[in-house]
């Protein structure tokens, strides 16, 4: 922000405005307002059983949409990451189209499916898996252009999957909580 905005926009004296003194607006600031993936999210984990080093975060949001990505102790951001596809087989995932409310056209997401393939510049590959059963909304094409984008909490999703009203639940049961996550794996993997 340029200064002559700041001057403008960032006023910290009170002003009178008809006839009553008004406090300045960034009086109310607060630096450590919440993010919005901690307002409008609730994190979970997916950690496949025999694979503890590859863990995966879903954000679930109350309309019930969630966001798949990489959890930040996921094995793949210390090998270094170098690509990100969504081409799986003979199944494109970044060709998937939704139309509608009920997004009809979606691909039918099982816990196991996999949404994209991560290789690293060692030359391993992972899968991340759907971890949700749902309808594939989309994938994020700027992955493949921005592989650093993976580290960010929000914008970082590898897939947005909408499982069914019913199932949300039963969904949530299958997956860790925050506090199970960093009580079994987090501290023993930021660690290591």
């Amino acid at each position: 922000m340029t200064e002559i905005m700041k001057s403008y926009y960032l006023q910290e004296e009170q002003q009178v405005i008809c006839g009553e003194t008004v406090s300045s607006i960034v009086a109310d600031f607060v630096e450590d307002y919440p993010s919005t993936v901690d307002r409008f999210f609730t994190r979970y984990y997916y950690v496949q059983p025999g694979k503890e080093n590859e863990p995966l975060r879903v954000l679930f949001h109350s309309n019930r949409i969630c966001l798949i990505g990489l959890a930040p102790e996921h094995v793949a951001f210390e090998k270094g990451i170098q690509a990100v596809t969504f081409e799986v087989g003979r199944i494109d995932r970044s060709e998937n189209q939704v139309s509608g409310k009920k997004k009809s056209g979606g691909m039918i997401l099982q816990m196991d499916s996999t949404l994209a393939l991560i290789t690293c510049k060692d030359g391993s590959v992972y899968k991340v898996r759907g971890c949700v059963q749902g309808k594939l909304v989309e994938v994020n094409k700027r992955l493949v252009e921005n592989i650093d984008l993976l580290r960010e909490e929000g914008d970082g999703y590898v897939a947005v999957v909408m499982p069914k009203p019913e199932q949300c639940e039963a969904v949530k049961a299958k997956l860790m909580s925050r506090e199970e996550y960093d009580k079994k794996y987090g501290k023993r993997m930021v660690s290591e």
